[in-house]
């Protein structure tokens, strides 16, 4: 793909739309949308990393209530012809066809690599990547099934959906302060996995979310390891012009 004159192509992940209420949610989902408006000028394409919900499940007649004003921004945004790329992420991965539907969304459930501008990206939320957490990756597989999300879809969703909430609230809890803790460029298993992907082929720029830490880290002589962050403390984002990466904080 060679990138239209004066074009950008824009990342964003991890906006956690639903915690820890209502009321803050609102007010960040309204500042997502802010940010897309801001973006929209030049954008060829957006790219959202995944966990754009903590909890999404769609049942085959109902999707969770609520951010009417971000589905409604992205499918204005899709409409005028700029593409939208969703990957699922840990607290979403049961999107399934509503949003691609509603809003003319590509739809990803596994990293890709995208050749832009002579450019290599590799695009992926980042989890269970990388060494170590065996657990997590246990439960994906299982959360991935096609027999246990038929099961949990028998649920009411007045119950399912709750449940699911208290639980990925409680998940929150418990590891809200390891997110915010850098580890070292030797120790961070997504730089660790870039590494070693680096051994099989040669990437350009590898951008992550789901670490929850705006990152910028060298894994190669020509290749760049960055995290999106997220956007309940940090509100940064990343922006590719062509040639280079950069990551940014947006602010009002």
């Amino acid at each position: 793909m060679q990138l239209p004159e004066n074009k950008k192509i824009y990342f964003a992940s991890d906006f956690h739309l639903g915690v820890p209420d209502e009321k803050s949610s609102k007010a960040r989902e309204k500042k997502v949308v802010r940010w897309l408006d801001m973006v929209s000028k030049d954008a060829a394409e957006i790219f959202l990393v995944g966990d754009i919900f903590d909890f999404w499940f769609e049942y085959k007649y109902a999707v969770p209530r609520g951010y009417v004003r971000l589905l409604g921004k992205l499918a204005e945004l899709s409409d005028k012809g700029i593409k939208i790329h969703i990957f699922t992420g840990n607290h979403d991965m049961w999107i399934f066809d509503y949003l691609p539907k509603e809003i003319g969304a590509q739809l990803y459930r596994e990293p890709i690599v995208r050749s832009i501008n002579g450019k290599k990206l590799y695009i992926g939320h980042g989890d269970g990547l990388g060494p170590g957490d065996y657990g997590y990756k246990f439960i994906k597989k299982v959360f991935a099934n096609k027999f246990c999300q038929w099961a949990f879809a028998r649920l009411h969703p007045n119950f399912g959906i709750g449940l699911a909430n208290y639980f990925s609230h409680k998940s929150r809890k418990v590891n809200a302060e390891n997110d915010l803790k850098f580890l070292g460029e030797e120790n961070e298993w997504l730089a660790i996995y870039c590494k070693e992907y680096l051994q099989k082929e040669h990437i350009d720029f590898f951008i992550f979310g789901h670490r929850h830490l705006p990152l910028e880290i060298k894994v190669g002589e020509n290749s760049v390891y960055f995290n999106l962050g997220e956007w309940i403390n940090h509100f940064t984002y990343a922006v590719f012009d062509g040639n280079k990466v950069e990551l940014k904080k947006f602010s009002d």
